[in-house]
């Protein structure tokens, strides 16, 4: 995800002004705001819960992914990473668990992150021969591109981000180019997103890469393919994430891993708000969905975290004590 590859633009450093108490003396606690959408809600949702439902003083500090997870080993400041994209530097982050630093809470997606090759579902009932990568590309003619009909279009990753190159190593793996398909370089997310929004406005097909949890996917109904094979990890090391690699092999993509992270101050803590990290966790349909109504609305993370306890209580009351739950009912 582009997150974790562009997360040394802010400093470790921004954290090394937080004043607040440290967790493990008292109610008071700092969560990392990351700056993507998913997880910049939770951790609005995280603030709310903590202040209405179990009394704590919570404050949210700018972050990203690397800075965030310098700052909470050297400085044990911020004390909540709310949600850590860990496949990518998964080695890091053990080391630092078994260090104590830092200690893993729940996984907050419970599907994990999804990246994968996606086509639409109206597409997808449509043509149900369509099970997996291989058959896609087996078929150019069901996917016209616009600027040459006579080839197929994948839509590619955006411009700058680590899954372009994963995508066309994979479409050079199945033989994309020599069965009639052309690489799309959609330049931007807001390209890729425009692309699929545009198919779905007319009822075309479209086929290309996409991830979740993402307000599109909420809004626009995909099937992912299954690739045939299984993820091959050491492939995936030496030559699916490499630019440039001359014979790129059949890959799928793993389920990527994506946990709560917390300093030991809030790990030890009492009150319940242990428990509450330990629990704390929701799926990408719900998330897709909060995302697309945020999307819409042209919401803050704050706007959606109140949008989201109003209306799911059925998926929050289970992360909370029956008391918290009714302190923060009557909040809102």
């Amino acid at each position: 995800m582009k997150f974790l590859l562009t997360s040394t633009v802010i400093v470790a450093g921004l954290f090394g002004a937080a004043t607040a108490a440290s967790a493990q003396d008292s109610c008071d606690i700092t969560i990392s705001n990351m700056n993507w959408a998913s997880a910049e809600v939770m951790a609005a949702i995280d603030k709310i819960i903590l202040e209405e439902g179990y009394d704590c003083s919570a404050s949210l500090l700018p972050g990203d992914t690397m800075p965030t997870f310098a700052s909470m080993t050297e400085k044990q400041q911020p004390d909540v990473a709310p949600e850590m994209w860990v496949n990518q530097f998964r080695e890091q982050i053990d080391s630092a668990a078994e260090e104590g630093t830092v200690q893993f809470a729940a996984e907050v997606l419970t599907d994990g992150g999804e990246e994968g090759f996606w086509i639409p579902q109206y597409f997808a009932e449509a043509h149900p021969e369509i099970k997996t990568v291989a058959d896609a590309f087996a078929h150019p003619e069901l996917f016209p591109s616009a600027e040459d009909p006579s080839k197929g279009a994948f839509h590619n990753c955006p411009a700058g981000w680590g899954c372009q190159i994963t995508s066309a190593n994979l479409f050079d793996a199945f033989d994309a180019e020599e069965q009639g398909f052309v690489l799309v370089d959609t330049g931007s997310a807001a390209g890729l997103d425009g692309s699929i929004a545009k198919a779905f406005q007319n009822e075309e097909p479209w086929f290309g890469y996409y991830w979740a949890p993402t307000a599109v996917l909420g809004k626009y109904p995909m099937v992912k393919l299954d690739f045939g094979v299984e993820h091959d990890p050491e492939e995936w090391q030496n030559c699916t994430t490499v630019a440039d690699c001359e014979d790129p092999q059949k890959n799928a993509w793993t389920k990527s891993e994506v946990y709560t992270i917390v300093t030991p101050a809030v790990a030890e803590m009492g009150n319940g708000v242990t428990e509450y990290f330990n629990t704390r966790s929701w799926s990408n349909d719900v998330v897709n969905k909060l995302l697309a109504w945020k999307d819409d609305n042209q919401a803050t993370g704050e706007d959606t975290a109140y949008y989201f306890l109003e209306n799911s209580e059925n998926v929050w009351s289970e992360w909370v004590s029956p008391e918290a739950a009714e302190k923060i009912k009557a909040a809102l």
